[in-house]
Parts: structure tokens; sequence; C-alpha cells
């Protein structure tokens, strides 16, 4: 069950005016499309770390734990290639060696990860985990893609897994997952990996950032987080008429107003954030049940999935019942290469 919740966002606010001048758009043009008002983006210097670590912290103190018996972060936005970015945040937030992994499944990646987590602790491997989402996209957007810099933001949310009753609010019930490897060029960068090593200036501008194909994602998007909604609701026998939230990808709202049509739900029952964050990526779901829960705006023990889809193709729903429990937001905590000190204080 879900004992804690927090999140991070970073202080830089990002509006359409802004975006608009700079693209070549207006505002209009920009809300029209996403339903994006503003996004965070993180400073020279900070990285996706930086910002796992403040929600890791604020999800620890919002379950009022001071360890668990391990950590996964969800990203597709690594601080470096190698290593991991996992065992840092463990080790800046004083968790010692507690074993700690990296998760890439872009957009879906929290949805993956605490699928995983949840897993992990039916089986009696584990007591506790702390799944965290983070992502700073915008470091691999192209500044001048109108496409794609409108859209995305960087943020991170992080929840604290523990083992707990079936009808406890916060119960994890049932998971859904699924893939399809066949669209992985319709969202993907393409230099950096192991295939195009070099991403420099002698790789064409385009291949060094994300690429969407806009049309692709969109109808992927709707198809196939309404699929997996409907899968996870048949497997703890709920109908879409008894369904209390939804927490979908904040990809775009067009998106998500197509999912929550195609499902037959009202315009109340989706829960989000967009407007304000934009498309946080693997942050994207628990940033939205994070300032949902801030806010009030689900009741303890509402029957809630939580879907998201993502580049692979990746996807995934959860259902679960809110959780009960007050959430907490940290600004994200910068850590110079040369400190040796655990800055979260938790050690």
């Amino acid at each position: 069950m879900i004992s804690g919740m927090g999140g991070c966002l970073p202080s830089r606010v990002v509006d359409n005016d802004q975006l608009a001048t700079e693209l070549g758009v207006s505002d209009e043009w920009i809300r029209s499309r996403t339903g994006i008002s503003t996004r965070r983006r993180v400073e020279p210097g900070m990285g996706t770390a930086d910002l796992a670590v403040s929600a890791g912290l604020a999800a620890l103190e919002s379950a009022d734990a001071r360890e668990v018996g391990m950590v996964i972060v969800a990203t597709t936005t690594p601080d470096r290639t190698c290593p991991s970015t996992a065992p840092e945040v463990a080790w800046r937030l004083g968790l010692g060696n507690t074993p700690a992994v990296d998760l890439n499944a872009a957009c879906s990646g929290f949805v993956y990860a605490l699928t995983m987590a949840s897993a992990q602790i039916r089986s009696g491997e584990q007591d506790s985990i702390l799944v965290i989402g983070a992502d700073a996209f915008s470091t691999i957007v192209d500044p001048l893609d109108r496409n794609t810099a409108i859209v995305f933001g960087d943020g991170a949310g992080a929840v604290v897994v523990r083992h707990g009753d079936m009808d406890e609010p916060g119960a994890v019930l049932a998971t859904h997952l699924g893939s399809d490897g066949s669209g992985s060029d319709f969202a993907a960068v393409a230099a950096g990996g192991s295939r195009m090593p070099r991403p420099d200036d002698t790789i064409p501008r385009q291949l060094r950032y994300v690429d969407l194909n806009g049309r692709q994602i969109y109808l992927q998007a709707i198809r196939r987080m309404t699929a997996s909604t409907l899968a996870v609701l048949e497997r703890v026998d709920w109908t879409t008429d008894k369904l209390e939230a939804l927490v979908a990808h904040q990809a775009n709202q067009r998106i998500l107003d197509a999912v929550g049509k195609k499902l037959g739900l009202p315009g109340h029952l989706l829960i989000g954030n967009i407007r304000e964050v934009g498309n946080t990526a693997a942050g994207s779901v628990p940033l939205a049940m994070t300032d949902a829960a801030s806010r009030g705006a689900v009741d303890a023990g509402a029957r809630t999935v939580l879907t998201a889809f993502g580049a692979g193709l990746t996807w995934g729903a959860i259902a679960l019942s809110w959780p009960d429990l007050r959430p907490v937001v940290h600004a994200p905590q910068l850590r110079h290469p040369s400190e040796q000190s655990c800055p979260a204080g938790h050690s």
C-alpha cells in the first residue's frame, strides 16, 4: 500500500508568452494544442538526481519513514549514461547500502516501477520500497522545436510502498503492463546510445533531441491507456461507472479528454495538473497524485486507476484505493560533485 507521497518541482517557471516569443507562435496556439499554460524547468547544472532526492525525501517525510528496503528511480533522463542515478539518490537520502536501481520505461516509468515494487512486497522480498518518477526532460528537448518545447516540463514525484491490507486506503489492488517495440521510433532520441554514441556537433541536430511522431503518439496513447484501464478494471471487477478517479499520464490535455470520453467518465473524475506543469514524463503521475492529495480532490479509499503511456512503446495501469495521507513537496536539493555528505539529512 502507498503510505507516503511527495513531489518536487524546479522553481523556474516558463510560461506560454515566453515560448510564443521564442517559437513564433501564440499563447492561444499552445493552449489549444496542449492545454498547458506553464511548465517548470531545471536551471543549468541541475539534474534528475536533484529532483529525485527532493521528491524521495518528501515521500519519506510523508510516510514518517527513515528507511526503506529498496529504491527504484523511473527516469529517461539519468544524470549520466553510466552509472545509474538511483544509487546516488539512495546515498543522498542517507539510505546507505539500500539496493537501488533505475528503470526506463519513458513516461510509463512510474507505473512500471510501482507495479514492480508492489510485486516485490507481495512476494515478501521487501517490506517497503521508495518509488520515484523523475525527469528533466527539457534537457533532451530541442528548444527550437515547437512541437516538443511547448509540451515538456521537469519534475519528480515519489511514493513509499509498504505491506498493508487490501481493504486499507492506499492499497494497490491490481496492475496491467504492456509494450510494443514496433513503435520504438515514434518517440525517440536517436543519438547518445550504443548505436550512435557521439551526440555532438557531428550528429545532425534533430538526432540529438527527442523526436515525436505526433499523430502516432496521439492515437497510440489514447488506445493504449484506454485498453489498459479497462484491463485492470476487469481484474478488480470494477465497472467504469464505479470508478471514482482516473490519474492518467499528463501528456496532452486533448489525449486526456479523449481517454476520459472513451471510458465514459465525467470530467471531474479526470485528475491532473498538466495546465500548470506540462508533461513531466515519469514524474507526471505521482506529481498529479501529489497535487490532488494536497487539494483534497479525492476521498480516501476512492476507487482509482493510474494509467500511463510512453515511448518504447510502453503502457500500463494500476487499480488502487486512494491513500489517506498528507503529501509533502520540497524544492530541489543540489549537490556539488565534490560534496561528500548526505545533504538530505536522512543519515
